[in-house]
């Protein structure tokens, strides 16, 4: 790996245990990195957690490995509400992660959530101490008209907090979203995801980014290109396309861990980036780690030190 770079993943998942919901149907571990989705057994991590558990000192081996600094993490239904596991992370590791809690819209509040578990919600729906923004999976979200959660949005961003979001295809909420941003000026956004590069007009979603406290996350890119494969050629033209309208300041890598590692490495999610020639070394730095820095606040960051493997 180059020498000198700083490394902040904008897109992971945590669990000690996974206890979702989706479409009504639960989600939950089986062992050996299976999980039961929608009826069906699905490989939802690597096959060496053997008990399911995606703990925060699994991903730090992976993170020293792979030198990544640090992570933001986020949530989804399909994982179950994680909040209290993510408090305790945070506070065992305050320098290595950014944790969002999750809004749990009314129609997938269930006894998957366990909302009795010890959790002070405002509004019956989200909690803001203690955590660096809130999760909303907005594609997910019954009334799919954002506007209609101005006060959520507005709450956050008295807080001093940043949304992470993941929003639906194309641009059936960028309207809606366009309308929260100018209401909400001082607001981090965070768009995951990459818009949904893989679905028609994914571009709506990029060109939010173009509003000052807006930025894009590539959480997921490896799956959403997972049928071409390494080294993601289309993948290297997606952020190249995104540059070209929101900037490459704007532009954040996320690898939405652990459930893209159960077909590439951690590292190997950061190599395809790195080893691009279409990407000038500054875009490389900048993708890979500084924007990421800025928008979720670390400092003092240096390059971790390399650990050679038994292949070189």
């Amino acid at each position: 790996m180059r020498e000198g770079y700083i490394i902040i993943d904008a897109h992971v998942h945590l669990w000690e245990k996974q206890a979702g919901m989706v479409d009504g149907k639960p989600v939950y571990g089986l062992g050996n990195g299976k999980s039961s989705f929608l009826g069906e057994v699905h490989q939802m991590m690597p096959p060496y957690m053997d008990d399911n558990r995606n703990t925060a000192e699994r991903l730090i081996a992976n993170m020293d490995y792979a030198r990544v600094n640090a992570c933001a993490v986020t949530q989804e239904y399909l994982d179950g509400n994680q909040d209290n596991y993510l408090l305790a992370v945070k506070t065992k590791y305050p320098d290595r992660f950014r944790i969002t809690a999750l809004y749990e819209d009314e129609n997938m509040l269930s006894e998957a959530s366990d909302n009795s578990n010890g959790r002070v919600y405002q509004n019956n729906r989200y909690r803001l101490d203690g955590f660096d923004g809130l999760k909303i999976c907005a594609c997910r979200l019954k009334d799919k008209d954002l506007t209609h959660m101005l006060d959520v949005f507005k709450s956050v961003e008295a807080a001093g907090k940043y949304i992470s979001i993941d929003m639906a295809d194309g641009d059936e909420q960028t309207d809606s979203l366009r309308a929260i941003i100018e209401q909400c000026p001082d607001l981090r956004i965070a768009i995951g995801h990459f818009g949904m590069v893989t679905t028609p007009g994914w571009q709506k979603q990029i060109e939010l980014a173009k509003y000052k406290n807006v930025y894009i996350e590539s959480g997921g890119l490896t799956w959403l290109f997972h049928k071409e494969f390494y080294p993601y050629p289309s993948a290297i033209d997606a952020i190249l396309e995104a540059r070209d309208i929101c900037g490459m300041d704007k532009l954040m890598w996320g690898s939405d861990y652990p459930r893209t590692m159960t077909d590439i490495t951690y590292k190997s999610a950061i190599r395809f980036i790195l080893d691009t020639p279409k990407m000038t070394d500054t875009e490389k730095r900048m993708f890979l780690g500084e924007n990421a820095a800025v928008f979720f606040g670390f400092k003092d960051l240096k390059p971790l030190p390399e650990t050679g493997n038994m292949l070189e």
